[in-house]
C-alpha cells in the first residue's frame, strides 16, 4: 500500500508527462523498456531508491546522481521522467519504483495507441490469463522466485512461441515474470488488463465461464453492462473448466457468482442452518 505522498507524486508526475509520452510515437516502446529496466534496478538496490528519494538531499544532487546512474544511453524522455520523479516527495523509498513501473506501462500503452494495437493487446493479455488458469504448473514456474528471471522469461517465450502476440503484449507479459515484484503472475496480468481498460476509457467486466463465450453472449453482456454502468465496457472473458454451469462476473470489487457450484454452496448453508 502506497502512502498519500507517494500516490500524489505518482499521479502528478504521470499527468504532467502524459502528453509528452503520447507524442513520443515509436520511441515510447524504447522508453517503456528502459523504465522497466530501471524498476528492476531500484527493486534490487534499495540503497539507490533511498538515495533518490531522500528528502534531506538537495534535488540538484539527486538529479546529478541520476544522470551518473543512467549515463548517456537512455532516451532523453526517460531521463526527463526520472528527473521529475526524484524531485517529488515519497512516503517510502520503494514507492518510487512503483511509479517508474507505472510510467513504463503508460509508455507501452501509448506505443500501442501509436501502432493501433491497444485493444488487441488487451484481448491477448486476457487470452494469456485464461490459458494459464488451466496450467497450474506452468503458472507457478512463472513466479518461482528461486528461478532466475532469464529462466522464467525463456519459459514464457517457449509457451507463446506460436501465439502471434503483439510486441507490446510480449513486452508486458515478459516484464511480469522477469521482475516478479512480490506478485503472482496472474495478478500482474490482471492488473495490466485493468490498466489497459482504464486507458481506453472503459470499465472492465471479468466474466468467468467453463467454455468460451459465443459472439452473441458477448454482445448481450456488452449491451447489458454498458446500459447499467453508463460508460463503454470491455469484457475480459476468462475460461475456467472448474466453473460448473452459469457464470461468475466481477465489476471492480463486486462479484456476482451464478455458477452451479455457488448455488450448491448456498443450498448447503441453508440446509445446515435449518437442520
Amino acid at each position: 500500500m502506497r502512502g498519500e505522498a507517494s500516490r500524489i507524486s505518482d499521479r502528478a508526475s504521470r499527468d504532467s508527462m502524459a502528453a509528452r509520452l503520447k507524442d513520443a510515437g515509436e520511441r515510447a516502446c524504447r522508453i517503456g523498456r528502459e523504465l522497466f529496466d530501471i524498476t528492476a534496478l531500484l527493486d534490487g538496490n534499495p540503497a539507490i531508491a533511498a538515495a533518490l528519494t531522500d528528502p534531506s538531499r538537495p534535488v540538484d544532487d539527486k538529479s546529478a546522481f541520476l544522470r551518473t546512474l543512467l549515463g548517456d544511453k537512455a532516451d532523453p524522455l526517460t531521463v526527463e521522467i526520472l528527473t521529475d520523479l526524484v524531485k517529488r516527495k515519497w512516503s517510502r523509498p520503494k514507492d518510487i519504483a512503483n511509479a517508474v513501473e507505472d510510467f513504463g506501462v503508460d509508455a507501452l500503452m501509448y506505443y500501442a495507441d501509436f501502432t493501433k494495437s491497444t485493444l488487441k493487446v488487451s484481448i491477448e493479455l486476457a487470452q494469456l490469463h485464461s490459458s494459464l488458469l488451466n496450467l497450474p504448473v506452468v503458472r507457478s514456474k512463472l513466479y518461482d522466485d528461486l528461478a532466475t528471471p532469464e529462466a522464467r522469461v525463456k519459459l514464457l517465450r517457449e509457451l507463446l512461441a506460436n501465439s502471434g502476440f503483439d510486441q507490446v503484449t510480449m513486452i508486458l507479459a515478459e516484464h511480469g515474470t522477469a521482475n516478479l515484484r512480490k506478485r503472482r503472475y496472474l495478478a500482474t496480468i490482471q492488473w495490466l488488463i485493468r490498466k489497459l481498460s482504464n486507458h481506453m476509457g472503459e470499465s472492465m467486466i471479468t466474466v468467468t465461464t467453463a467454455t468460451p463465450l459465443t459472439p452473441e453472449q458477448m454482445h448481450k453482456l456488452v449491451a447489458l453492462y454498458t446500459a447499467k454502468l453508463q460508460r463503454p465496457i470491455h469484457i475480459n472473458s476468462v475460461v475456467d473448466p472448474a466453473v460448473l454451469g452459469g457464470m461468475r462476473t466481477q465489476v471492480g470489487d463486486e462479484v456476482t457468482d451464478n455458477t452451479v457450484v455457488n448455488q450448491l454452496r448456498h443450498l448447503e448453508g441453508h440446509i445446515k442452518a435449518t437442520a
